[in-house]
């Protein structure tokens, strides 16, 4: 696609954005058979053009290796075919899902006789800008189009021919169902002046929702002239109090670090009760060490196992995004506590433990948008929550918080019923 100037550029989005909002209009009143219809049309397109999907990702595939990407951003780029499943499945999941448009969410009679109701409503108009993961693209769109929302996508460069690809599913299959074919669009140009001036569109633009790098997510609240809503990393921490169950925490820590590392709620840092350090510490180093995972850690835990290098302060902020592991030994709970509320990033953090009251006490006070208690910090998922897909997860604390599924995407608004009051 040819290079457009600026004034080419700003156009043509204004153009885009003019076109979501009639749309958006549309959807707003949609009824969820018609909207069902159109997912599980789209659902059906990719399965028949799986081969073609998985041939463009693979030029993507191929671009990036060139380019020189990290594992960790080719991971999340690649499709093959268990991944286009699974995108599939969680179309026909959110389907089954109830329809939040429209939702009474309270109602209240007052003493002059105004009935007032507060529905909910969709949002309106949602861009969602993005790297890598194409299955953001598929997630993005039909969580937006059940919610009754138009959407406008802008993916990253490195994925461009597979978000094509599959734009290309969603737009056929809007015209099968017979839905405005603008309800989901995909800016096609590369070039960063796009997410400038889309962030301006405040005219068009109700919400914007971007997930990717720390860096992105900076740009686009510096730039954005519509809301945001964001979490800039996932430094996620698992805490193993003295009453734990050894073989349980081992298996949690090699399940959140290394099932997949390049997720943001993948494990990046442990912190270990001093009075088990010695007898577990080892037991870590046995069961991660040959996964390929560099430990690092304090004094304390570098002096109990020799292959961890130490760790410095500033480290314990990082998302390594790697299989990489720091550990630091703390003398009780309060103090893990404070660690996490300190250089956390609010994302998931998980405490190993029996004892009730301290599992409670570290629920209670750590400050993160979801909180573990015996359970691995990858279940921080809209699939694994049952939202179906999730438009992505969320460290503010308003509008929403945590994984982003349906309801998170839609507003609110009063109806009022009288029968002729006047205020006095």
């Amino acid at each position: 696609m040819k290079k457009l100037s600026q004034e080419e550029l700003k156009s043509a989005l204004f153009e885009m954005g003019e076109n979501a909002l009639v749309a958006s209009r549309l959807l707003a009143t949609a009824p969820s058979a018609l909207k069902n219809e159109c997912i599980e049309m789209t659902a059906k397109v990719i399965e028949q053009d799986k081969d073609h999907i998985i041939s463009e990702n693979q030029k993507d595939i191929d671009a990036a290796i060139k380019n020189g990407l990290s594992k960790a951003m080719i991971d999340r780029l690649r499709l093959d075919e268990t991944r286009v499943e699974d995108m599939v499945r969680g179309l026909r999941q959110i389907v089954s899902l109830e329809d939040p448009v429209g939702e009474i969410l309270s109602s209240t009679v007052r003493p002059n006789g105004l009935e007032i109701r507060k529905i909910s409503v969709p949002i309106g108009v949602i861009a969602i800008i993005y790297e890598s993961r194409p299955n953001v693209t598929i997630d993005s769109a039909a969580l937006c189009l059940k919610a009754g929302n138009a959407v406008i996508l802008r993916g990253g460069s490195e994925a461009i021919n597979s978000n094509l690809a599959l734009v290309h599913c969603i737009t056929k299959a809007c015209q099968e169902a017979v839905l405005d074919r603008n309800a989901v669009q995909l800016i096609p140009w590369t070039d960063r002046e796009a997410v400038s001036v889309m962030l301006k569109m405040n005219q068009y633009i109700d919400l914007v929702i971007p997930r990717g790098g720390e860096n992105l997510i900076r740009k686009v609240v510096a730039e954005s002239a519509i809301p945001v809503i964001k979490h800039y990393k996932g430094v996620c921490h698992i805490y193993i109090d003295k009453n734990c169950n050894f073989k349980m925490a081992l298996n949690l820590i090699e399940n959140a670090k290394c099932q997949r590392p390049g997720t943001c709620n993948a494990a990046e840092h442990l912190l270990i009760h001093n009075e088990i350090a010695d007898k577990i510490a080892p037991k870590i180093a046995e069961r991660l060490l040959p996964r390929g995972v560099e430990l690092r850690g304090d004094n304390i835990f570098c002096g109990l196992v020799k292959e961890a290098k130490p760790v410095t302060d500033n480290e314990w902020y990082e998302e390594y995004n790697d299989l990489i592991l720091s550990s630091r030994v703390v003398p009780d709970l309060d103090s893990a506590i404070a660690h996490i509320n300190k250089y956390g990033s609010r994302h998931s953090d998980c405490v190993v433990t029996n004892d009730k009251q301290t599992a409670e006490q570290f629920m209670a006070q750590v400050d993160s948008a979801v909180v573990y208690h015996n359970a691995s910090t990858r279940f921080t998922d809209g699939f694994e929550f049952g939202m179906g897909a999730e438009i992505g997860i969320s460290t503010d604390k308003i509008h929403a918080r945590g994984p982003m599924g349906l309801k998170e995407l839609t507003s609110y608004k009063y109806l009022v019923y009288g029968s002729g009051q006047e205020r006095k």
